[in-house]
């Protein structure tokens, strides 16, 4: 079993890449951090199935660490924190979010 750090700091990690790529779902945080038109349907949804995985993973994590009912909560304090997190990236650094998910390359000019 592993230790209960390793694990809650994977739920952390994976938490703040879930709710990056739901983010980056988002036709006007995809412009924001890319600079380019909205993404593809394709790449949305990628991008959607993504961010689900990896909010259910990290509640696994999270349950995997401790007692359920604290496991949740656990879980809930790490959304609202990741959230947090994404919104600041967002607001002040929104190109730090390219490493999530990298856009279309271009072709140099």
């Amino acid at each position: 079993m592993a230790e209960p750090v390793v694990l809650l700091t994977g739920a952390a990690v994976t938490a703040v890449l879930g709710l990056g790529w739901l983010a980056l779902a988002m036709d006007v945080h995809w412009e924001q951090v890319h600079g380019d038109e909205a993404p593809s349907v394709a790449v949305a949804k990628a991008l959607r199935i993504a961010g689900a995985f990896a909010l259910a993973l990290s509640l696994g994590l999270c349950l995997g660490s401790d007692h359920p009912s604290m496991a949740v909560l656990v879980w809930l304090m790490l959304l609202a924190g990741a959230a947090a997190a994404v919104a600041a990236t967002l607001s002040w650094r929104p190109h730090w979010l390219r490493r999530a998910w990298p856009g279309p390359r271009r072709a140099p000019e």
